[in-house]
């Protein structure tokens, strides 16, 4: 019997999808889960898999055109005479966090020592974490000990958990061996000039949220010079045993992160929302970190970034990066930010002047790193000049109810923070 290929149901409240790319043409084989078509929706864009193996009979809505959930768009039928194994249409799942740089290929990492018997909550007495955590060590034959916690405090969390056994499955028994390569995203079509080309999905929903947040809030930006030679000499010196401890590169993002959070804990109305004549005192810090992608820009949110340590920051800003650029975010990755961070710096600019991120009140943009002359004062009052690495930060914040000195104030808790940085990196 021939399978339906459907519009699938992103979310409660996605009703319907733009398919932007068929992934197959009628005809070609496909294998049940493998992507066969892309589509972009007002949350997300996404890669959906086949619910069935066989052939792609018919593309009944082609590309470009949107369609309610649960639409028919194609049709699998069967090959070599046999039957596809249909199957519920589903989403792309989001996989587990990969130990690998948002921002380049991932690199091969050593496998894990081999985990000891945890056969009781004895084994774990000495390390942090709930009863949830310790039953699905004990199932899984996963030492506690032999884990780096994310949580507050190093606490070992359900994902700390999944993380590890998902390398240990994957990790090759002998000498690993460096993954394959990411597949680099498709070219855009030459363009030339002269033409006229509509407008994508996505860049029609940016356009609409950018003219509403210029409308909505009062933007004012302020802008503060931060030393940042002590992190980079730090990250220089640590990087390469961080990725060989935690299968994962050490990025600044999480560094520009935790600093956004003492000084969001210290000054909670830049951590706040309004609805209607009220502010929204928000409980936790849900840090937006925006990604730029070959065909836009999106924000997926680090969900009360404020209860992780060091390593599970760049554990889990690593993963929205990796699940970003791979259309594997689910609409839940993109909604609830309280506070957005973004980084026009890693293409070269100084600084930046960005747009807030509703319905956030305020957002930070990371410049580029750069080395440049400065003047150094010792604890004597005696001045030198010396090259130091230096990063513009910039925010950007609603005047109807954050004041010029407030923001001053919290970008200088931001600056002091970087500078006088003295947390375990891990």
């Amino acid at each position: 019997m021939p399978t339906d290929v459907v519009m699938p149901q992103m979310g409660e409240s996605i009703f319907e999808g733009t398919i932007t790319k068929w992934l197959k043409k009628p005809g070609e084989k496909v294998q049940r889960d493998e992507p066969l078509f892309e589509i972009s929706t007002d949350k997300v864009d996404a890669e959906i898999p086949a619910p069935a193996s066989g052939v792609l009979q018919e593309i009944k809505v082609p590309e470009g055109n949107t369609v309610q959930v649960n639409t028919v768009v194609g049709v699998i039928g069967e090959a070599n005479g046999a039957s596809a194994s249909a199957a519920p249409a589903k989403t792309a799942a989001p996989p587990a966090p990969v130990a690998a740089s948002s921002a380049s290929p991932k690199t091969s990492a050593p496998t894990p020592p081999a985990p000891a018997p945890a056969s009781d909550d004895e084994d774990a007495s000495d390390v942090r974490s709930s009863p949830l955590v310790r039953k699905l060590a004990r199932e899984n034959n996963v030492d506690l000990a032999k884990l780096s916690g994310s949580g507050t405090g190093g606490r070992v969390t359900k994902q700390d958990v999944l993380d590890f056994v998902e390398h240990r499955v994957s990790a090759p028994a002998a000498v690993p061996t460096a993954p394959a390569p990411r597949q680099a995203a498709a070219p855009a079509p030459a363009v030339i000039p002269g033409d006229l080309v509509p407008m994508s999905q996505m860049r029609k929903i940016i356009s609409q949220r950018m003219i509403e947040s210029r409308r909505t809030s009062a933007h004012v930006h302020c802008m503060f010079e931060v030393d940042l030679t002590r992190i980079v000499n730090l990250r220089n010196k640590l990087k390469s045993g961080f990725e060989q401890r935690h299968g994962a590169r050490l990025t600044f993002m999480p560094f520009f992160v935790r600093a956004a959070i003492i000084a969001l804990q210290q000054y909670p109305i830049v951590n706040s929302s309004l609805e209607g004549d009220n502010i929204r005192y928000h409980k936790h810090v849900n840090a937006g970190i925006a990604v730029a992608l070959d065909w836009g820009l999106i924000v997926p949110v680090l969900k009360s970034a404020d209860e992780l340590n060091f390593l599970g920051l760049q554990r889990g800003i690593t993963d929205l990066g990796e699940r970003s650029r791979t259309k594997k975010l689910m609409p839940a990755d993109v909604e609830g930010s309280t506070f957005t961070i973004t980084n026009p710096g890693q293409f070269g600019a100084v600084f930046g002047l960005p747009i807030i991120n509703q319905p956030n009140v305020a957002i930070m943009g990371v410049g580029g790193i750069t080395k440049q002359p400065m003047v150094i004062t010792d604890k004597d009052g005696a001045d030198s000049i010396a090259i130091r690495s230096v990063v513009h930060l910039t925010l950007g914040y609603d005047h109807r109810i954050i004041d010029g000195a407030v923001a001053d104030q919290f970008m200088l808790v931001v600056k002091k923070a970087l500078e006088n940085w003295s947390e375990e990196v891990g």
